[in-house]
């Protein structure tokens, strides 16, 4: 729980993979988000299959991703004391292991990076387009900086 209003529910379903702690990874949602949003949120570590069967079911993309986003429908009814839904992150570890390791990236800056950016796919960031790109982006950056994450897209020598 970050707080009053706000629920991260972690979920770890590739247990053998390596990954930051649930900590961190709170720390990272909280980060992307507006401070004073109320609801729950639940990041889903996962293993290729999974993630690839997910990849193919929602998106019709073929082989796993470093992060899937499935925003919560807005105004879906809740009972009683129960937080409204924001959304689930899908995290495939092995993905994001390896990409870190070809782009020569630390694990915990990667895992920092994935994590914000599905955050802010879930919030109504995306990056269909130039300019939308460079606004994610640049919130990326940001937010990562303040972690003292390196930028992200900067291009490596």
């Amino acid at each position: 729980m970050m707080g009053e209003c706000l629920s991260i529910v972690i979920q770890d379903a590739c247990p053998s993979q390596s990954r930051p702690s649930a900590d961190d990874l709170r720390t990272w949602v909280g980060s992307a988000l507006d401070p004073d949003v109320v609801g729950e949120l639940t990041l889903r570590i996962v293993s290729e299959a999974e993630s690839a069967e997910l990849n193919s079911r929602y998106r019709g993309a073929t082989g796993p991703t470093n992060v899937l986003a499935f925003p919560a429908q807005p105004d879906l009814p809740t009972a009683g004391d129960e937080l409204p839904p924001l959304g689930d992150l899908v995290i495939c570890a092995p993905v994001v292991a390896r990409e870190a390791a070809s782009q020569g990236k630390p694990p915990e800056a990667h895992w920092a990076h994935i994590v914000i950016h599905g955050v802010l796919h879930l919030v109504g960031y995306d990056h269909d387009s130039e300019p939308q790109a460079e606004r994610m982006e640049d919130r990326e950056r940001v937010l990562l900086g303040g972690f003292g994450v390196p930028d992200p897209y900067r291009q490596r020598p």
